[in-house]
């Protein structure tokens, strides 16, 4: 157990030296610089040119690639020339932003809260959800209620994000003016109680979770539905309810258990998933997190 668990670490390590070479060699190999972004006519050649210099844009390709993993900090004082020595990933540093002129980490921060807030709660809603509607469309396969819970979950795999949360918008946010147009909080939130303040960030949650558990609940209700489905034709089952088990008791404490864990494999990807249609999602409603900064 141990070898392996040490093999899949080294491969794991190997796996991100690869992807920082192939991350580096993209942004290298595409037209035009970052500091092309930032060219006024007020500002000198010289300027820039020492600009590229003190970021050590001038340097070969490895040395940059070097300088941004952080490899001469590591190796000692190798600057002959009066050059800055560059703290890269291995020190923690993922530099300096130009445009917000602050460490990297420090504007990943503050956007970084507002998204875990959202994709937590989210996740929260669609399990709490998904499960139940999987187990209660499974036991009444073929039924009316199994018809009423695919068919929503068919709604929401293929209603694109971006256009229920304007058409929310447009309706709760517009129309019937009951939800704020966006943001996490209000002008005046500073100056409300601490209840008050949870209220807010609640009033401002509504609207993207509800977007964003809509779009992940269907597919999970699906997988649910079918993963008990598989577990309740199975023989166990039949050999319990000849015991004299109830129903309930048949499907809550033998087939749920079963059919739930396939599920758990799943949190992981899911959790991620999340992170890109919230990208977009923020970016539509004004939402302060990751989404507009990746952007």
């Amino acid at each position: 157990m141990r070898a392996y668990v040490l093999r899949r670490l080294m491969f794991g390590a190997g796996l991100i030296f690869l992807a920082t070479i192939l991350s580096f060699s993209i942004l290298k190999a595409s037209p035009g610089s970052e500091l092309a972004a930032e060219i006024d006519p007020r500002i000198s050649r010289e300027t820039l040119q020492e600009q590229e210099r003190i970021f050590g844009r001038d340097r070969p390709a490895y040395e940059q690639y070097l300088n941004w993993i952080g490899v001469p900090r590591l190796l000692g004082p190798v600057e002959k020339d009066g050059r800055r020595r560059f703290d890269g990933i291995l020190q923690g540093s993922l530099g300096t932003s130009r445009m917000y002129n602050q460490p990297v980490a420090a504007v990943i921060k503050d956007r970084l809260g507002a998204t875990l807030l959202l994709n937590l709660v989210t996740l929260f809603l669609t399990w709490a959800i998904a499960v139940p509607l999987g187990i209660w469309a499974a036991v009444n396969q073929y039924r009316w209620p199994d018809k009423v819970v695919s068919s929503i979950s068919f709604v929401g795999m293929s209603l694109p994000g971006f256009f229920l949360a304007l058409l929310l918008l447009w309706i709760f946010a517009g129309v019937l003016q009951w939800l704020p147009p966006g943001r996490l909080k209000s002008l005046d939130h500073n100056s409300l109680s601490r209840v008050g303040q949870l209220l807010d960030y609640v009033h401002h949650l509504i609207l993207p979770v509800v977007v964003l558990t809509v779009g992940a609940l269907g597919g999970l209700q699906r997988i649910m539905r079918g993963n008990m489905l598989e577990v309740l034709r199975m023989q166990y089952l039949q050999t319990a309810r000849a015991k004299g088990l109830s129903e309930n008791a048949v499907i809550y404490r033998h087939a749920l258990r079963n059919a739930v864990n396939p599920l758990v494999t799943m949190l992981g990807y899911q959790f991620a998933g999340l992170f890109g249609g919230a990208a977009l999602l923020e970016i539509v409603i004004g939402y302060p997190g990751m989404g507009q900064l990746i952007l």
